[in-house]
């Protein structure tokens, strides 16, 4: 069995790399940066599409042969303000240049180079609430299946209330069945507040063959490569993370774990 919980690599620089061969799957790719005002990183796409978040911070963009100037505006990601985020197609090149000590999370998947590169919010993305009681979580649509400037991605945050779950009724994208189901990867990038905090993520089948409950801390990655996966905010911590799917088909399409079925059915 791969291992679904990715710690951290270290505090600076390239914090995570998850590459489709490490997680034993075939679309997601997820890396993560953490910069020191004025370092810089960059990457050529190769064959997959990239969004490019600036999770904290700012930061000036070079990709696909221009300049984007400084993207960026909260510090601090629970501000919950929309993010400044760039897509950049497959076969092409990007740099970032720290201003202020940033965090940087790079979303590729698979591209066919159909589309140009772009600015993607912070206009047109707004914060909206899902869910009621303590289901109730505030969700930041980066890039979904309406959106159609990207090959294959789907990108979103989502801010978890203290008590509160999220990716919850439980549900599961794991057949390539459309329109009944689609088949995606999926990667959870977890922040705490306080950072001091864990959450609670459970990434299972309904044949029982996988069934993981991991605690995680802030900087956590989790891999979905299958099965139900909600999550949960211990009263006193507040959860973000930051989802990115991808498939064969680039829709989003669940069945609902049958044991929790009833409650989407009461909320409908």
């Amino acid at each position: 069995m791969i291992n679904l919980l990715r710690r951290p690599l270290d505090t600076e620089g390239l914090v995570h790399e998850i590459t489709a061969q490490s997680a034993g799957w075939r679309y997601v790719n997820f890396s993560l940066y953490r910069l020191r005002a004025n370092e810089r990183v960059g990457q050529e796409t190769g064959t997959n599409e990239v969004i490019l978040v600036v999770v904290e911070g700012k930061a000036a963009f070079t990709a696909a042969g221009r300049e984007w100037g400084v993207l960026g505006e909260r510090m601090n990601v629970f501000e919950r303000v929309p993010p400044h985020c760039l897509y950049v197609p497959s076969g092409q090149s990007w740099e970032a240049a720290a201003a202020t000590d940033c965090t940087i999370a790079v979303c590729a998947a698979p591209g066919k180079g159909g589309h140009k590169a772009r600015r993607i919010g912070p206009d047109g993305i707004t914060l909206t609430e899902r869910g009621r009681g303590t289901n109730t979580r505030y969700i930041n649509n980066i890039a979904m299946e309406n959106d159609d400037y990207c090959d294959s991605l789907l990108v979103t945050e989502v801010f978890t209330p203290a008590g509160h779950w999220s990716s919850y009724p439980s549900h599961r994208h794991d057949e390539d069945d459309f329109p009944r189901i689609t088949y995606l990867e999926e990667t959870y990038y977890h922040r705490l507040n306080p950072a001091d905090g864990f959450g609670i993520q459970r990434v299972y089948t309904d044949d029982g063959l996988l069934d993981e409950t991991m605690a995680v801390k802030d900087g956590d990655v989790v891999l979905v490569p299958r099965g139900h996966h909600p999550c949960g905010a211990p009263y006193g911590f507040e959860m973000y993370y930051l989802n990115v799917m991808a498939g064969p088909l680039r829709k989003w399409r669940f069945v609902p774990d049958p044991a929790v079925k009833w409650i989407m059915e009461q909320d409908a």
